[in-house]
This record gives structure tokens, C-alpha cells and sequence, in this order.
């Protein structure tokens, strides 16, 4: 069975850290691309950030660039998101995803962290950043 289980999420101060990971089982992690995603509540779910599964190139929204750090150890079968400098507006239920074909690169006909593109999702952790 394909699973994707996240964890590390929390309730953390603003300026503060956490770091995600993603587990797979049931298949093996090195022959996807991996992204995060999140939504909060009442809002559209918003693309974080992806790795590939061949380079590990990556790609991130502008809205975490300089702050998050997507990578992956292919020997646990696990991919983290670590999360810098927190800010209350990243609160929301993060989630991973899997895609069999995926480019990190972006252009005006294609964006990496479009949702379709992505075969299997976990189930999420909330991330809660409040003083």
C-alpha cells in the first residue's frame, strides 16, 4: 500500500523553527519528486516547495524562499522541509505529495507545484506559529 506520512508539525513562536519530514512506504521514495504543500483554513491549498527525484534541483514559492529548505535522504526513504524564521501567516495543515514525472524548473506553461502534477498525498500536520 502507498503511504505518505508526515510529521514534526507543532505550535512554534514566530522567528522560530520546525522541521517536516515525509515517509514513505509501500514504495521507494528515490523515484518521485516530492513537494510540500499547505492550506489554511478558508484558503486554497498553496505550494510550498518541491525536490526532484533525480538531481534533487529544487523549487520554492516566493512566499518561503530564503526561509525553507526542502531535501531528502534516500536512505530512510524520507524528505524534510525545514522551516526557518516562522511567520503566524505560514500557519496551516502541511501535506506531501508524490509525482512520478515532475521538473522543477518554471515557466509561463508550466509550475512545478501545481497539484495535478502530484500521484499521492499524505494526510498532513498542522503547523501552528502564535505567540
Amino acid at each position: 500500500q502507498v503511504q505518505l506520512v508526515e510529521s514534526g508539525g507543532g505550535l512554534v513562536q514566530p522567528g522560530g523553527s520546525l522541521r517536516l519530514s515525509c515517509a514513505a512506504s509501500g514504495f521507494t521514495l528515490t523515484n518521485y519528486a516530492i513537494g510540500w504543500f499547505r492550506q489554511a483554513p478558508g484558503k486554497e491549498r498553496e505550494g510550498v516547495s518541491c525536490i526532484s527525484r533525480s538531481d534533487s534541483s529544487t523549487y520554492y514559492a516566493d512566499s518561503v524562499k530564503g526561509r525553507f529548505t526542502i531535501s531528502r535522504d534516500n536512505a530512510k526513504n524520507t524528505v524534510y522541509l525545514q522551516m526557518n524564521s516562522l511567520k503566524p501567516e505560514d500557519t496551516a495543515v502541511y501535506y506531501c505529495a508524490a509525482a512520478r514525472r515532475l521538473q522543477t524548473y518554471h515557466s509561463s506553461s508550466y509550475y512545478p507545484l501545481a497539484p495535478r502534477l502530484y500521484d499521492y498525498w499524505g494526510q498532513g500536520t498542522q503547523v501552528t506559529v502564535s505567540s
